[in-house]
């Protein structure tokens, strides 16, 4: 796995990336402000703390396997989230 530095910004990037999917998806449809959008961007949110917080943590006795942990969490939660954009109508 690489550095936590690279975790970091994978995290950031990929719900990122799923915040402005919604961004995307509510100027296109003209539900600015949507309310299912703004569940979606705070699920993001919410896991993007999450995330950071378990990867800042240092009390783990294997920190490799942990942040390894980390990452296929990251993988599961952006999945969960991009079905949800992918169902907004």
């Amino acid at each position: 796995m690489a550095s936590i530095k690279e975790l970091k910004k994978e995290i950031n990037s990929v719900l990122g990336d799923i915040i402005e999917a919604v961004y995307v998806w509510e100027a296109a449809t003209d539900n600015n402000n949507s309310e299912k959008g703004n569940a979606i961007i705070d699920e993001a949110i919410e896991t993007f703390d999450d995330l950071v917080t378990k990867i800042n943590d240092r009390s783990v006795e294997n920190r490799k396997a942990h942040l390894k942990a980390v990452n296929k969490e990251l993988e599961e939660k952006a999945n969960q989230l991009i079905e949800k954009v992918n169902k907004l109508s």
